[in-house]
């Protein structure tokens, strides 16, 4: 429930500031997450590794359209995108840095054993799960595809 309470209060705050944008990403991120708790039919709280799953989905779904937005020329519609992106990632834990990031995957190679690009399912699956939130796919990916080849 912290989640939800933390984007009530980021809420207020979005409307005594007249903030429209903000205000937009936080109702979005408050739907999603009423959506993922009646998606189960029992009504019970989320664990922290859902709530987290939601807002990386919620990032990643506007940095795509941002992107696909200015590859269209279409700054007006691609900036309200990328800002709604940064107040959604604002409720997402730190994330790490490439040199981070690359330190997590030779480790679990070296754990895996894995030995070249057959194995990289198995490691992207550990890597994922064990960095949620904190690192993108894509970049755990083209890590992983340049440690494994």
């Amino acid at each position: 429930m912290s989640l939800q309470n933390d984007v009530m209060a980021a809420m207020k705050t979005a409307m005594k500031e007249k903030d429209q944008t903000a205000l937009a990403a936080l109702r979005a991120v408050k739907a999603e997450i009423l959506l993922a708790k009646t998606a189960s039919g029992s009504g019970e709280e989320l664990t922290e590794e859902q709530e987290i799953k939601i807002l990386s989905k919620m990032v990643k779904q506007r940095k795509d359209s941002a992107a696909i937005f200015l590859e269209q020329n279409r700054k007006d519609l691609a900036l309200p995108e990328i800002d709604q992106a940064e107040v959604i990632s604002q409720f997402l834990p730190e994330a790490l840095s490439e040199e981070e990031i690359e330190k997590v995957v030779v480790m679990t190679i070296d754990e895996v054993g894995a030995e070249g690009m057959k194995d990289m399912g198995k490691v992207m699956g550990i890597v994922s799960k064990q960095l949620a939130g904190q690192a993108d796919g894509k970049t755990i990916s083209t890590i992983v595809k340049a440690k494994l080849s």
